[in-house]
Formats: C-alpha cells, structure tokens, sequence
C-alpha cells in the first residue's frame, strides 16, 4: 500500500505552477500554522525518487516533507497579503455567530476552521470563541481551541507584517475588545421617549 502511493505521487507530473514554492518561502501548512522552506529537491525513498518540499516550523522544532507534486492538495499555501489581513481584522471585528449545537460537534467544526488553514476561518473562530470581559462563560476546551486559533493567526500576522507574535496578538486583542466595547455602548444608548 504504501508503495502504490510513493509510486502514484513519484509518476505525478509536477504541475505548471505560476506560483511555485521556493527555498526561504515563508508558507502556512494548515495543520501546523507558519513555517519555512528549506529546501526544495529530489530525494529517493523506498527506491522512489520524489520531488519534495522541506519545512520547518520553529515554534515546535519541527521539519515536514511534502511532495512537490502534493503540496496544494494539502493545503500548503503561501502567506497572505495586506488585503486579507484588512478582511480578517473586518471579520474580527463583526459580531461573534451563536451556535445553539451541542458543544462537542460545535468544538469539532472550530477544530476542522482551525486544521483548514484559512485565514477567515481562523478569525471566525477567535472572534466566536472569545471570552466575556469578565472571563466568565468559557470553559477550559473553548479557551484552548480560542488559544490555538488566536496562536496560528496571530503567527501568520507577524509573518506578514513582519513582526513578532506578541505584537501581533496585541493588534487582534486590540480588535476584538473595540468591537466588544463599541457593540456594548450602542446597547447601553437609552432608549428614546416618544412625546
């Protein structure tokens, strides 16, 4: 079995990609969050020669290889731009969705947003998932599923912006409470009399 795979991704013709990954890339693997190529090349496993992308990602010291021919496939993206950085700020900035699901097949869909790799994804479910002012209302699986959402995006903000995480954390907290107190002050508007 696992020889019908080597062989199926090793005779894949690599595809004419107008946007190729190349060494020193910054790249988001979905299930890993921010890393970097280190290399891109050949290498003979099992008695197949792959093409293949190494990956590292810093924060777990971790190296990942993935087949050139499979990168897509798996999600392997470059880093966004400036102009979905605005669209996740925007997103961070709505309202946060209630869900009346019970909160294990709640908690399975933030997970499948969180693995996807996408971006909006990732803003949706920190800015569902964040806490109350007080800290009040959340429980210890919706702060870790919050922390590992607000974790990757917030690796991917630095990336881009080229900055450190914890500056990039405090931008997205910074949102998420101006859209918490900015919501909060038009409810507590009173309500006008009429004569």
């Amino acid at each position: 079995m696992v020889n019908a795979a080597l062989e199926a991704t090793a005779s894949k013709n690599n595809p004419k990609d107008g946007d190729p990954f190349r060494k020193g890339d910054s790249v988001v693997y979905p299930a890993h969050g921010v890393g970097r190529i280190d290399r891109v090349g050949f290498e003979d496993i099992a008695g197949h020669r792959l093409n293949l992308i190494h990956i590292s990602f810093d924060e777990n010291q971790m190296t990942l290889r993935v087949p050139v021919a499979q990168a897509r496939a798996a999600g392997l993206r470059k880093l966004a731009g400036q102009k979905q950085l605005a669209a996740v700020l925007a997103t961070l900035g709505g309202r946060p969705r209630v869900s009346r699901l019970m909160w294990a097949k709640r908690a399975q869909e933030y997970l499948a947003k969180i693995n996807s790799g996408e971006l909006t994804a990732l803003a949706e479910v920190v800015r569902d998932l964040q806490a109350a002012g007080d800290g009040s209302g959340s429980s210890f699986s919706q702060r870790n599923l919050f922390e590992l959402a607000l974790d990757r995006l917030a690796a991917e903000f630095a990336a881009v912006n080229r900055t450190d995480k914890a500056t990039a954390v405090a931008r997205i907290t910074q949102t998420l409470l101006e859209a918490r107190t900015g919501a909060g002050q038009e409810d507590r508007r009173p309500a006008r009399v009429r004569a």
